[in-house]
């Protein structure tokens, strides 16, 4: 039976290759750190170097490979981060290397883009909040300082399909990497064709959008010698790392979902969404989701870097599972209210207008354990903050939060995330979940199911639900005043 899906997925931080099967366990999986490069033809820019990365890709297929029966593979398919990509010509040779997100050279171009369009009209058409390292504001800079490289190109593609070129030969570009670009006609699912002629791009440039699930094409005999994966096997498209992520966790429709790390990132399935000004101001950003007719909704903030701040300056001596314990155990001996704390989070700037965080309070006698509640505290107030945001422009309400990531290991936090929201917050037993819901749109498009939520439904997710206790209304009154001071 092939049962088995390869799942490239590229990070900022990392890349691997991961075989899963059709229950979501992982067979064989090969991870290699991942870095950036300097621009050869722009001093102080940074690229990623596709062959550098394809060739740590390859390596990782190898290892994977060589620990699993591969006539078992069913598929294979790529997740990557969002928004990067280049321009290619009809060989297939890039025209100039692929601008990472980590580079500054675009902040000029997105703090004056209102010269090519009103970028609230930008942000109507596309959803996108106006980040700097959004794929338009590299289209302009081409535009502006190397115009001779779009007029030459015969495509344009995201890093997920140039892994797939690498695999069969084909060309093509899929939806939800096109709706991270800033360029996209949200509600049309397809590029907007206002937006690229006002910057000056060809939408010919783009080429036909494939959906994820579809076949990209089969693996050729150059790739079987380079991953180790048999010849004829069918490649499929995946696409966005956060929409898979989310997909894989096993959200629902209107279902919230809090991926937490360094940074939280809280987004929502929905089949509505609102991107007038109000929304922009929130910092809401709405991208494609795979199944076409859906939307994802979605507001980040700092979230354990916080964390990580306070451990640096407060913890030093633990480490490991004793400084959790430790800290933890403190700050669960505070009584809900009575540390007289109040923390703004906004530790690291979430946009242009953020003027750091503060904590207010202090005495002689406030304790460690009694800032660290409070900073969890706060944390669940943005959580709250974040929620009701999403509701509104999504025009639904949240029955729990799912929440994955290495913050939800956070015993005290995920109870006063429940308090705070005074809704449950679910664990899963699943952490691989971009990699998960990309292997449940290769086994839909290899037919082993009728659809990628078919195969979802056999994920044993093994939840486990925190409930709100009855501090729940002592939080809404403390709310209140975060809110107030918002």
């Amino acid at each position: 039976m092939k049962d088995i899906a390869i799942v490239f997925d590229c990070g900022a931080t990392n890349v691997r290759v991961i075989a899963m099967d059709t229950s979501g366990k992982i067979l064989a999986s090969k991870t290699t750190p991942n870095e950036t490069d300097e621009d050869p033809n722009y001093k102080g820019g940074r690229i990623w170097d596709i062959d550098k990365m394809w060739q740590k890709l390859i390596d990782a297929s190898q290892h994977v490979t060589s620990n699993i029966d591969t006539n078992r593979i069913a598929g294979v398919s790529v997740t990557t981060f969002g928004v990067d990509g280049t321009f290619l010509d009809k060989d297939g040779k890039e025209l100039y290397p692929v601008i990472s997100w980590q580079c500054e050279r675009t902040q000029a171009i997105i703090d004056n883009i209102g010269k090519y369009m009103p970028l609230l009209e930008v942000y109507k058409t596309s959803g996108i909040f106006p980040y700097a390292f959004n794929t338009i504001n590299k289209m302009i800079w081409f535009h502006e300082n190397r115009p001779d490289i779009p007029e030459k190109a015969h495509r344009f593609l995201f890093i997920p399909s140039l892994f797939i070129y690498k695999m069969t030969g084909a060309m093509q570009n899929e939806t939800t990497m096109a709706g991270t670009s800033m360029m996209f006609e949200l509600g049309d699912r397809d590029f907007s064709t206002e937006i690229l002629s006002k910057i000056g791009i060809e939408r010919s440039l783009f080429g036909e959008l494939a959906n994820p699930g579809e076949k990209a094409g089969e693996l050729h005999a150059a790739a079987e010698k380079e991953t180790g994966i048999p010849e004829g096997t069918p490649v499929f498209f995946a696409g966005h790392d956060t929409q898979f992520a989310i997909f894989g966790s096993g959200a629902t429709l209107n279902q919230a979902v809090l991926s937490s790390g360094t940074w939280e990132i809280l987004m929502a399935r929905t089949e509505n969404f609102k991107t007038t000004e109000k929304e922009l101001t929130a910092n809401l950003t709405f991208e494609s989701d795979p199944i076409p007719g859906v939307y994802n909704i979605g507001q980040n903030w700092i979230g354990s870097g916080v964390l990580e701040w306070f451990t640096k300056n407060f913890c030093s001596g633990l480490s490991g599972s004793d400084l959790y314990e430790t800290i933890i155990g403190e700050a669960e001996l505070v009584n809900p209210g009575e540390h007289g704390l109040f923390v703004n989070p906004d530790f690291y700037k979430e946009s242009g207008h953020s003027t750091g965080g503060s904590i207010s309070g202090l005495t002689i006698n406030t304790s460690r354990g009694e800032i660290y509640r409070a900073i969890l505290e706060s944390l669940a107030f943005r959580l709250k903050e974040g929620l009701e945001a999403l509701e509104e422009a999504g025009n639904f309400k949240a029955e729990k939060i799912l929440c994955v990531g290495g913050g939800s290991k956070n015993r005290l936090w995920n109870q006063l995330r429940a308090d705070v929201c005074g809704i449950p917050i679910q664990l899963i037993d699943q952490k691989e979940t971009t990699v998960l819901g990309a292997s449940l749109f290769v086994f839909s498009g290899a037919e082993l199911y009728s659809s990628p939520e078919e195969v979802r439904n056999h994920i044993p997710y093994n939840p486990t639900v925190i409930s709100p206790s009855e501090q729940t209304e002592l939080y809404k009154k403390l709310y209140q005043r975060f809110s107030e001071s918002r």
